[in-house]
């Protein structure tokens, strides 16, 4: 599914959105501890890839973290920079993250590759290893099935992926997998996340 589809339907139901997952409160605390828990072992820069309102940047900040928050959807940025003016947003994507090489200490990417064409994966995470610095990590956060499988999302359609799967696309790109997990309850569709090193290996010379 293409960028400017998806930022289309985020756009339409921006408010919707915002007022039914949209702030930090919405979140299980347990994921908010993970989340914390990976952001202060981060050196440098986090970039919050598919910030959306922006709920995710602005609680990395408040914890002390050195966090940017990038989204395609103006309708987003533009609500976090007035919900959270002590954070720092931008509209970008995950496909061109607009920094220079090895300049990120970590990237966070909640969720917001649910709607990504699985063929684009590989190029995001290209675009991944060549932000991140060496020893930088990715957290990943996933709706957790059989990979490849689309759903009917509350926005638009959105897919379905494993860890193993998750995995070999991260070590294709030159990362290695450090922890993965996933969790299934009761009225809830199940989740995961996975944690990735970028290796001290040029992406290009990794076989």
């Amino acid at each position: 599914m293409s960028i400017d589809r998806v930022s289309a339907a985020y756009s339409a139901r921006a408010q919707h959105y915002v007022a039914a997952v949209g702030k930090i409160e919405h979140v299980d605390e347990r994921d908010r501890e993970f989340v914390r828990a990976w952001a202060r072992q981060i050196q440098g820069q986090i970039l919050d890839v598919g910030c959306g309102p922006g709920q995710w940047t602005a609680y990395l900040s408040a914890q002390g973290a050195e966090v940017q928050g990038i989204d395609p959807v103006a309708a987003f940025i533009e609500r976090a920079e007035a919900d959270y003016p002590a954070a720092r947003y931008r509209q970008g994507c995950a496909e061109d993250l607009a920094v220079p090489d090895h300049a990120l200490g970590g990237i966070l990417a909640w969720f917001s590759l649910i709607h990504t064409d699985p063929d684009d994966i590989a190029g995001i995470f290209a675009e991944f290893a060549r932000a991140l610095q060496p020893g930088g990590t990715v957290l990943i956060g996933f709706f957790a099935g059989p990979s490849g499988s689309v759903f009917d999302h509350a926005i638009t359609a959105a897919y379905y992926w494993t860890p193993d799967a998750w995995a070999e696309l991260l070590e294709r790109a030159g990362f290695v997998v450090r922890e993965s997990w996933t969790r299934t309850e009761v009225d809830a569709r199940p989740c995961g996340a996975i944690v990735a090193e970028m290796s001290a290996v040029p992406s290009d010379q990794v076989r």
